[in-house]
């Protein structure tokens, strides 16, 4: 996959996510009279960001883990396998075999504490959302369309959340901050499509030797004239 096709779609992820939440602040400024709505808004807003963090740093520890029992696996193979003869070395096997278990119930402990915060984090969005829902009801219909559409906002933009999550596994670091760099200078839109031998987002030609960079899988290409990340098919 080439380096900006990931970017491409992290990107039409990213757009989606920015119309969700500017559809959601209008509806919130169109709420913002009613106090006791829009705090209750925000709790959940605010524990929506705290599950998925907490989510996140759960399976990250979880792979931790999973890498240690490999690792100790590997060693105990060598210990027991009979391919090391060597006194001295069947020593230090058993004391790096000890080693890595031993940082293996700090990672085990880790990750139990990683879990309970997970599952605390679930607990708080769901009784934030309750609260949300005993809230609209009695509000009933004085803001009954907008409720729905927030909702529907909310679930998509959820949805949303964990497909960038995706999108962004496969995506170096540095390449993921240049494309943050120019998402905030050319106003959301860092990655631009060559379409019919064109920038699609200034017009410039660009000519093939560009369009057969764009496709590399390691290096970036930029538009000469507006300065976006090229994307060709």
């Amino acid at each position: 996959m080439s380096a900006s096709l990931g970017l491409f779609r992290l990107q039409q992820v990213d757009r989606q996510i920015d119309r969700a939440r500017t559809q959601l602040e209008t509806i919130r400024k169109t709420l913002e009279n009613d106090v006791e709505l829009k705090e209750a808004l925000h709790r959940v807003e605010t524990a929506q960001t705290d599950n998925h963090r907490a989510s996140h740093e759960m399976k990250y520890a979880e792979s931790e883990v999973d890498a240690q029992k490999i690792k100790i696996e590997h060693a105990e193979s060598s210990l027991y396998g009979g391919t090391v003869k060597n006194p001295k070395e069947l020593q230090d096997l058993q004391k790096d075999i000890a080693s890595l278990k031993k940082y293996l119930v700090t990672l085990e402990e880790s990750l139990l504490e990683s879990m309970f915060k997970a599952e605390t984090a679930e607990n708080e969005l769901q009784n934030a959302k309750n609260e949300l829902e005993k809230i609209q009801a009695r509000l009933g219909s004085e803001h009954g369309k907008l409720i729905e559409e927030q909702f529907t906002f909310f679930k998509h933009l959820e949805r949303l959340t964990e497909e960038r999550e995706a999108a962004l596994a496969p995506i170096e670091i540095n390449l993921l901050q240049i494309y943050e760099g120019l998402r905030q200078q050319k106003r959301g839109v860092a990655v631009a499509e060559i379409i019919d031998n064109a920038c699609a987002s200034c017009g410039t030609t660009v000519n093939a030797s560009f369009q057969q960079n764009a496709r590399s899988q390691k290096q970036l290409v930029n538009c000469p004239s507006c300065g976006r990340i090229l994307f060709a098919n």
